[in-house]
């Protein structure tokens, strides 16, 4: 395939992933931005005066970062791994995987989709916040960037929960079990720094800490740890499920057997 054939495959992919959920924005929209705004009310209005405030700001204003990408992550997850296992199921992904489409080209599609929901979501989010809070936005490019990379990241997981899950309920299982309590225990209501020196050492294996702190820099100009540090770890991880994704399609793992 020549340059402008890959660039025609990857936006056939990734436009037919953005009209997948934007067609039905009450289910993939809609329902975690009411979520989002019962979390700001409840935990921001009604027991934020009584938290006080963390490293300078009122409470809300400290949590509206890790909701924002809370938001963030479980909708780059579910719209990946519900497509890819979606397309699995009707047997249109072999169909693709057969075709001269590169398997990076497949890959790097079903990752944008999951991209744009995730910032979509997130964007929506953000505007419902700005009613119930003041957000300096301190570093603009570097939210984005993490919101990006932390997107992608999520993304490639749902694409491996995708490839390995046999049927549907499998894919309900790692949201449930691994990111529930991951993105809970990430900092996204708290301050590592609340913690006694045991419990913050344990929490910096949780890989969702340094997104939330990342974003939350970005945001707020604060953080529990250097932001380079939250980006290289994100490189890290990204660098890792994108070589084993990969190498998950090129094998036809999940699809063939």
């Amino acid at each position: 395939m020549n340059q402008q054939q890959k660039w025609i495959a990857f936006y056939t992919i990734i436009i037919r992933e953005i009209l997948r959920f934007t067609r039905i924005w009450i289910q993939t929209i809609l329902p975690p931005v009411i979520t989002t705004a019962l979390y700001f009310v409840i935990f921001g209005q009604l027991i934020g005066p009584a938290i006080g405030k963390i490293d300078g700001y009122n409470y809300i204003e400290f949590i509206v970062p890790g909701l924002i990408m809370m938001t963030v992550i479980t909708n780059s997850y579910a719209n990946v791994v519900s497509s890819f296992y979606g397309s699995k199921f009707q047997g249109n992904i072999a169909e693709m995987l057969v075709s001269p489409v590169p398997n990076w080209i497949i890959l790097v599609g079903y990752i944008g989709g999951g991209v744009a929901r995730g910032l979509s979501v997130g964007l929506a989010v953000t505007i419902v916040s700005l009613f119930f809070s003041n957000l300096p936005i301190e570093h603009p490019f570097l939210m984005l960037l993490m919101g990006i990379l932390t997107s992608a990241l999520f993304s490639l997981a749902g694409l491996i929960n995708g490839i390995y899950a046999k049927s549907f309920d499998d894919i309900s299982i790692v949201p449930t079990f691994v990111l529930t309590p991951l993105t809970y225990l990430g900092g996204v209501f708290y301050s590592i720094s609340m913690l006694s020196d045991f419990w913050q050492k344990v929490s910096l294996l949780n890989p969702v800490l340094y997104m939330v702190n990342g974003f939350r820099y970005g945001v707020l100009g604060v953080s529990d740890m250097s932001p380079w540090l939250s980006f290289t770890v994100l490189i890290i991880f990204i660098s890792a499920l994108y070589i084993y994704s990969l190498s998950l399609l090129n094998r036809g793992v999940g699809i063939r057997n």
